[in-house]
């Protein structure tokens, strides 16, 4: 049986994924640029530790060989000259004090003690007083050892690490520079592609009209452009055909719906000729609704212009308050923006239709929310909708009638014709219920239209 505590726990790959980069440009360049960096390290370290064991193999051969014969020599030479004679045979790694005696304890490393052994063997057949380890020079060894004439002599030396050239560490920095610039080219080139194909997906609006991708490159890339290019063009064709289709239902649809229009005219006043003259008006207001938002799936092929946008929201608000509607314009941009004023016209006014549906108070609030974008807000007093619905009527056909019950009316295409539009154009549209009452849709445009 698992352990509970095991299986609850969180994996160790998971904590290791989120220190990462988010990037698989970052995350990939990152891995192979510290797997090398490592891998050359150790290589260094590996040598480093290859050449100095040699160093000390051929220390351990010679230095004793060198300390035996400099007391030899020192044990030859009269008292009154060994003085002068201490700094010809001082070396790098030891030399000799006349008349000192050693200190320190016992060598207690094998190293140590290896070397100790090694100088006191070669120093046979001089008397070796005492052996000990001092910590400064570390792991240094003093050997008193006594002369012929009774007089001591005292061995300073040390093990001698490798030299380290300052060049070899710069070399060192120079090829991880190297190979961390090899490795952003490699990486660059293999996720480019990537984002290039990210970046067309991301621009591949309703209007279906996105970049063409280069299929130029390797294999492999050019086959995923291809393929991306193809499948962009076969979902065009296919929103095309129907967009066709349902313009050709709806232009059949004007012969019957006129003759049944004529046919209702013709009949006597009454209850069911007001009955069927509704249900021909539905019916008329569907099929162009449905012929629009079939249409916004491809966008707007309006141009986009340089339009002030605080006098198209007062001139639509004006057209309102002439026919009796309770709405108001609040605050402006005071700048112009560049974006397509009929589409933009279509969604505050589907907007206002909606909120006039379900509130008796409809607000258009106009301002800025960035350096690049604005924000048109339109708020009514209704009863609002259920927060798990408020994505759900932005669908075509979509119509939520208990919670916003005040009427059952419309097509159910008005939110959805404006979230197609703002897509379209770049935008964003949400619906929001007010803590206040009420609700707030806002629509968020780019100052300067793609």
């Amino acid at each position: 049986m698992p352990d509970p505590a095991l299986a609850s726990s969180p994996l160790p790959t998971a904590s290791w994924q989120r220190l990462l980069p988010r990037s698989l440009f970052a995350r990939v360049t990152l891995i192979i640029v510290v797997g090398l960096a490592i891998a050359q390290l150790l290589t260094f370290a590996a040598v480093r530790y290859e050449r100095g064991m040699a160093m000390r193999e051929l220390m351990m051969i010679g230095i004793e060989r060198d300390i035996a014969s400099s007391i030899a020599i020192l044990d030859r030479l009269p008292a009154a000259e060994r003085e002068g004679w201490l700094a010809r045979l001082e070396r790098r790694n030891y030399r000799f004090v006349l008349n000192g005696q050693a200190v320190g304890t016992a060598p207690d490393s094998a190293a140590s003690q290896a070397f100790a052994k090694a100088i006191v063997d070669a120093l046979r057949p001089f008397e070796t007083v005492k052996v000990g380890q001092v910590a400064q020079p570390p792991e240094g060894l003093q050997i008193e050892v006594r002369l012929g004439d009774g007089s001591t002599v005292v061995v300073l030396a040390r093990r001698a690490d490798m030299p380290l050239s300052p060049w070899v560490l710069w070399l060192l920095a120079l090829q991880l520079l190297v190979l961390a610039l090899c490795v952003w080219q490699a990486v660059r080139l293999v996720t480019r592609p990537l984002a290039q194909l990210a970046s067309a997906a991301d621009d591949l609006g309703p209007d279906l009209k996105a970049r063409h991708l280069d299929e130029q490159g390797p294999t492999e890339v050019a086959h995923a452009a291809r393929a991306f290019n193809a499948m962009q063009q076969r979902i065009a064709g296919y929103m095309a055909e129907r967009v066709e289709i349902l313009a050709a239902i709806s232009h059949d649809l004007q012969t019957p719906l006129t003759r049944m229009r004529l046919r209702t005219d013709l009949m006597d006043e009454g209850p069911e000729q007001r009955k069927f003259r509704h249900d021909l008006d539905a019916m008329s207001v569907l099929v162009k609704e449905g012929v629009t938002y079939a249409r916004t799936l491809h966008g707007t092929t309006e141009p986009a212009s340089r339009i002030d946008a605080d006098a198209l929201l007062g001139s639509l608000v004006a057209d309102y308050a002439d026919t009796g509607q309770p709405v108001r314009l609040e605050g402006q941009l005071g700048a112009p923006v560049v974006s397509r004023p009929n589409a933009l016209r279509r969604i505050v006014a589907n907007l206002v239709d909606n909120a006039l549906s379900f509130g008796s108070q409809v607000q258009v609030q106009l301002r800025a929310d960035a350096a690049e974008r604005f924000v048109v807000a339109v708020i009514d007093d209704g009863p609002g909708i259920p927060p798990d619905e408020l994505e759900a009527v932005l669908k075509p056909f979509y119509r939520v009638e208990g919670s916003r019950n005040r009427s059952t009316g419309g097509t159910g295409l008005g939110l959805a014709i404006a979230h197609q539009l703002a897509v379209a154009m770049g935008g964003q549209l949400v619906l929001l219920n007010r803590a206040e009452g009420g609700l707030e849709a806002r629509l968020t445009l780019p100052r300067q239209s793609a």
